[in-house]
Order: C-alpha cells, then structure tokens, then sequence
C-alpha cells in the first residue's frame, strides 16, 4: 500500500482570535478539492483545536506540543491524553522554536513515549543550525535521531514521522539561506541509514518530510525528489491562497 504525502502547516502562535482561526481554516478547505494521493495536518495553537476540527474532515488536526506526564501539578502543561479525548492524532515535537527555549532531546524523548502511549502520531522534528565545512552537522542529526528515539520498539517506530527542518533555512532565521532538493534527498539517504542501522532495514521505517521556507514556488522540486514523503509548511500555511496552491501541487505530482 502506497503512503499518501503529508503536508503539515505549522501555525506557530497565529492566528490571535479563534474567528480568524475559522475563517483561516475554512477557507483553505474550501480551496482544496477531495485529497486522494495526500493528507494535510493542520496544527494551530492548542486553544482552536477542538473547534476546528468540528468544521471538515477533510484536514486532520494536530497540536504543536505536548508534556510527557498524563495529569498532576503541571501547570500550563497539556498532556497526550488530553488530545486523544478529543480525537486529536497528530502533535509536533522538537521544532527549533521549543527547542530554543530550552527543549533537549531527552525531553522530546519522553513527549514521544507519551504520545505512543496514546495512539498520537509524532511528527518529530530535527535539524543542524547551521552547514560545517566539516561536515560535523550529519553528527548533530545523528545524535538528535538516536537520543530522541531511544528506547522505542522498532514496532512502533513507523507512527512517528521525522521532518528534517534545517534552522538556517527558516524564514524567521537571520541570513538565512535556502536548502536545495539536491541536498535535502542526501540528508534523507542518511537519515533512512541512521534508522536502518538503529532499528533494523527490515523495518517499517518513519516517513521523512522536509521543512525550511517551504512555499508554493519551492514545493514540486522537494516533492519530486524519490524518497520524500512530504512537507512541514509554516509562514505559507497562514495563506490559504498560498497554502492550497501547494496541496493542489503535492496532489498533481502524485497522479
């Protein structure tokens, strides 16, 4: 069975009311015809969650984070179990924003187990802050793949989704610089080889998506790469003309 590609918006903190929240989310369904050969994940801040997904089911919903614990004296904190009672299936974790704030990778550890124990999809993100001569930043993936994934059964490794989003490249970095297709297909090749070593190439492996300044203009040439198993989209995910345009795109690519 052929997976369908994943086009994952990123919100961040945006919209601020819950109004421009609906009308950002319905208008971009209204933009997009029935999906067959993709499936988007629209992950907007926690308070929207439960009302949007009550519009369509034509997107899935995701949250942008979760804590490891299921209840107790956490405050502030939301936990795995709280998104599975309202059917929430999806939760990023790990992007270069939390992990700015402090976020290691033995904490997004623990987000993946809890998340596991819940029957949610993690959609794990990792990238290098910046391109070495030496090539050190394989190292700096390497150590993120296996730190984040320790102790997970090879048989659960394949409801996590890996999104390789370098920090040099996201639109809010300064002097950014934009990743190639070339170069993104070789860090795919590694990562599958991480993971192969680690768990096995008999495996069902995660699926492997890129993120970094992905807009409507870039998205076919990521997306024809073999191996790509989609897109993490955030500043052109608060564009529904923007944003439908590459699901339209991702979905022509795949007849």
């Amino acid at each position: 069975m052929i997976k369908k590609k994943l086009i994952i918006a990123n919100w961040k903190m945006n919209p601020r009311s819950s109004k421009e929240a609906e009308k950002l989310f319905s208008n971009t369904v209204k933009n997009v015809s029935n999906l067959k050969k993709t499936e988007v994940i629209i992950c907007p801040p926690f308070v929207y969650l439960d009302k949007l997904k009550k519009i369509s089911r034509k997107f899935s919903i995701g949250a942008q984070n979760i804590f490891w614990v299921e209840k107790g004296a956490y405050t502030g904190e939301i936990s795995a179990e709280m998104l599975d009672s309202i059917g929430v299936k999806y939760v990023l974790l790990g992007h270069s924003e939390r992990r700015a704030l402090g976020e290691n990778n033995s904490d997004i550890n623990k987000k993946i187990k809890a998340a596991l124990s819940a029957g949610i999809i993690s959609i794990i993100c990792i990238g290098e802050k910046e391109r070495d001569e030496n090539h050190e930043y394989f190292n700096i993936i390497k150590t993120q793949i296996l730190e984040c994934l320790n102790g997970i059964s090879k048989n659960l490794i394949s409801k996590i989704v890996i999104a390789y989003e370098p920090v040099w490249s996201i639109s809010t970095t300064i002097n950014r610089k934009d990743e190639t297709p070339e170069d993104f297909f070789e860090m795919s090749i590694f990562i599958r080889k991480v993971l192969a070593d680690k768990f096995g190439i008999k495996t069902e492996m995660p699926r492997i998506i890129y993120g970094g300044s992905v807009n409507e203009k870039n998205v076919s040439d990521f997306i024809k790469n073999k191996g790509v198993d989609g897109v993490l989209v955030g500043n052109a995910s608060l564009y529904p003309e923007k944003f439908s345009e590459i699901i339209k795109i991702c979905e022509a690519l795949e007849k």
